[in-house]
């Protein structure tokens, strides 16, 4: 697995090793939270799955995430990687890379780091925009994050035939 990454300015395509069809998993990193969504078989629309939690002290909750990628029978798997508004990465992006390393050890699956800055905020200003609610919301939020997070990497992936 290659775990290489060059910043972008925006979000890129590199050579995918993700089959063209089947379902993918994206995964939206978070200290306490984790989004999941996935993708339909033609990879065509992502959804909401769900939002693992983390407790305090607490491992990644691995098994959890094992049981969609069995039950949901997923072919990859994007992680979100955190970079900040310049591109670059901190600790939050060590820590989606040492998780990205982990899913594809104990999975065997390809799997593929995305730029996923400003996810979060998007849907929350997406919300707003809608007139819906965000308090109280945060494990919502999270699964929609990673929905964003694996749309744009669906339609990135098929405008540029990667």
């Amino acid at each position: 697995m290659n775990h290489r990454y060059d910043p972008p300015s925006s979000p890129t395509v590199r050579q995918s090793n993700c089959p063209t069809q089947g379902r993918l998993l994206g995964v939206d990193w978070g200290e306490k939270r984790i989004g999941v969504a996935m993708s339909d078989e033609r990879q065509i629309l992502a959804q909401p799955l769900t939002t693992l939690t983390r407790r305090a002290g607490k491992r990644f909750p691995m098994a959890e995430l094992l049981t969609h990628v069995a039950t949901h029978r997923v072919v990859g798997v994007v992680v979100g990687l955190p970079l900040d508004e310049h591109g670059a990465e901190g600790a939050p992006a060590a820590a989606a890379r040492a998780l990205a390393a982990d899913i594809a050890k104990r999975t065997g699956l390809p799997l593929n780091l995305w730029d996923e800055r400003m996810t979060t905020a998007r849907v929350l200003q997406a919300v707003r925009e809608m007139g819906g609610k965000t308090k109280g919301r945060k494990d919502d939020l999270d699964a929609l994050a990673a929905t964003l997070l694996l749309q744009h990497y669906l339609d990135a992936r098929r405008g540029t035939g990667v």
